[in-house]
């Protein structure tokens, strides 16, 4: 074995690193080692961002020990069967062979190997087999995701029994723990000021030092809603503005019916993204976007309506499509403005000059939204930004919100160089949850989606709104597409409150008010008047869309979706009437 290869370990693998970083290691990585190789403990916990390079951190440290002859062999303990054998790959490039085959019923392995990469499982199974192997020789036992030994009272106490006995032992996590019920072995506890006991790490590395070395961008949230109309199964038409509180099956079938192609929703966020590109490139000239569909059949018709309002065909990348990974290789190396993309977020979807993004899909699991999220914020240069179009669904506007407030402690950052390399800490757990969660509404079909429209709502940045209200190509959405696409976190703040400051001044703001509270009471009064369709329909027997097509024939005006207050106020006034005989 060569431990001379450990001096030239890359921050991660792949190599990536951060801004700011030492030559070899990451900052954090160099730094806990420091600490790590000054102090010599026999336990250390080092809690680190997923994605950070703790399995480089785990290797640097096993390699120092074999060189001074500290340790004489290394036991790896992971969560699954396949990450034993990314440990065993990622050990073999610095020299440290490992066994990732080892069975408790073969009790040893082959003098080829230093260790052995085991399960927490396995280790459960056969404690005292692997307390006599850590007994025979100085053993390095190093707790990959050591938070799964508190999965079970069994395992912590296995795990306990069977590396009491070693030389070291190094701990690792990207999970902080959350719970106080099950001790987990070889972590300290201190009492908080609370009086529960919580687990103290000897080195972290959180997700806001990760935003400070400068490996994510600033995230703009752009949200739209608008005017919804689509007929369930049953036959009945609804109308609903996007983001009203509403139903959770009707606020799923307002936001499919925004997604829609058919309707007006996609055509002019797709606009809107569209300028926004065009705004961004001026400073980022290779600038791309990406619009992340829900389905083979929408994301098809987004691609053509893009080719029509750029003139520029997107680059259309579909997941059971041969020609995938080729594709989404070509629009990296390319300048080309717009790829269109289905459940392809993390499936190979790694393009560092994606700046735009539309969140087209109805998926709406956290972890999902993470993943979409991911692809835009990766960190090339200094001062770029990324802008996500959203629809106004209360759901993602929470998780937007919340991916902001985890930002939130980083945004001033300190630069130390230009040069860093594209990585941000989400990739392994957006990798995992692709892995197990379904991009694809399975409610699809089960209504039609009639008419939609779109409607400026407001800037997400930083936790705080800006440019609530503002209508669809007027000056005050102009203003917002129009912020530079190379400005620091604290600038787009700056102006983004400029932004909002003039709007204000020039009555935007008091208007925007007005349009919302009349916004609110046109929703009320169609709430009331499906009520009564509703209650009537079932009274006469006739459906509810014939309902709405007499009233709208006695009493004049447009579909109920486009019906002004006055107008829907006078076919509740009807239907009343109706009620008692009087038509």
């Amino acid at each position: 074995m060569s431990t001379s290869a450990a001096s030239h370990l890359p921050p991660a693998y792949p190599e990536r690193a951060a801004w700011g970083t030492a030559g070899k290691l990451r900052a954090w990585q160099q730094s806990a080692l420091d600490q790590y190789l000054t102090d010599g403990p026999r336990d250390f916990l080092a809690v680190a961002t997923p994605g950070a390079g703790k399995t480089t951190f785990a290797l640097k440290v096993a390699t120092e020990l074999l060189d001074a002859g500290i340790i004489e062999r290394v036991t790896v303990v992971a969560p699954t069967e396949h990450l034993k054998t990314q440990w065993a790959e990622a050990a073999a490039r610095v020299g440290i062979n490992i066994d990732p085959r080892f069975a408790n019923v073969n009790g040893r392995h082959s003098a080829d190997f230093h260790g052995v990469a085991v399960t927490y499982a396995g280790v459960a199974s056969k404690p005292l087999l692997h307390r006599a192997r850590t007994e025979t020789a100085r053993t390095l036992v190093i707790l990959d995701e050591i938070h799964h030994g508190g999965d079970a009272l069994s395992w912590g106490e296995a795990i306990r029994e069977a590396f009491e006995p070693a030389t070291r032992r190094l701990s690792l996590t990207g999970t902080p723990f959350r719970s106080d019920t099950a001790a987990i072995p070889f972590v300290r506890y201190q009492m908080d000021h609370e009086g529960v006991l919580r687990s103290e790490a000897d080195y972290t590395y959180g997700y806001a030092e990760a935003l400070r070395d400068g490996v994510v961008r600033p995230v703009l949230f752009l949200a739209y809603g608008g005017s919804m109309r689509w007929r369930t199964r049953a036959g009945d038409e609804i109308s609903a503005q996007l983001g009203e509180a509403l139903t959770k099956d009707l606020s799923k079938q307002a936001w499919r019916t925004a997604l829609d192609p058919g309707g007006e929703w996609i055509p002019t966020v797709l606009s809107a993204a569209d300028k926004r590109l065009t705004e961004v490139r001026r400073g980022v000239p290779d600038a791309g976007g990406l619009v992340i569909a829900g389905d083979q059949a929408s994301a098809r018709a987004y691609a053509r309506q893009l080719a029509e309002l750029t003139g520029e065909k997107p680059t259309l990348v579909l997941s059971d499509d041969n020609g995938s990974s080729r594709r989404i290789e070509e629009f990296a190396e390319s300048d080309a403005r717009w790829m269109v993309a289905v459940r392809m977020v993390s499936e190979g979807v790694d393009v560092p000059r994606l700046c735009v993004g539309i969140y087209a899909t109805s998926t709406s699991t956290p972890l999902y939204f993470a993943q979409a999220i991911g692809r835009f914020v990766r960190a090339r240069r200094r001062g770029e930004t990324a802008s996500v179009f959203l629809p106004s669904v209360q759901l993602i506007l929470a998780h937007a919100g919340s991916m902001e407030l985890q930002r939130d402690h980083a945004l001033n950052k300190k630069r130390t160089d230009e040069d860093g390399l594209d990585w941000t800490p989400e990739d392994n757990l957006l990798a995992e949850a692709n892995a197990t969660e379904q991009a694809l509404d399975p409610e699809q079909g089960s209504f039609e989606a009639l008419e939609s429209d779109a409607l400026f709502d407001h800037v997400l940045f930083d936790a705080e709104q800006f440019g609530l209200g503002a209508l669809p190509g007027s000056q005050e959405e102009e203003d917002y597409l129009g912020l530079p696409g190379l400005l620091e976190p604290d600038q787009v703040a700056h102006v983004l409150r400029d932004r909002q400051r003039k709007q204000v001044k020039n009555g935007g703001g008091r208007q925007a008010a007005e349009r919302v509270s009349a916004h609110r009471a046109l929703a009320e009064h169609r709430k009331e008047l499906n009520k009564l369709v509703s209650a009537y329909a079932s009274k006469s027997g006739q459906p509810h869309a014939i309902v709405h097509a007499e009233l709208r024939r006695s009493c004049g005006g447009p579909e109920l979706a486009t019906a002004s207050s006055e107008q829907v106020t006078q076919r509740i006034d009807a239907i009343r009437r109706w009620f008692v005989g009087r038509r």
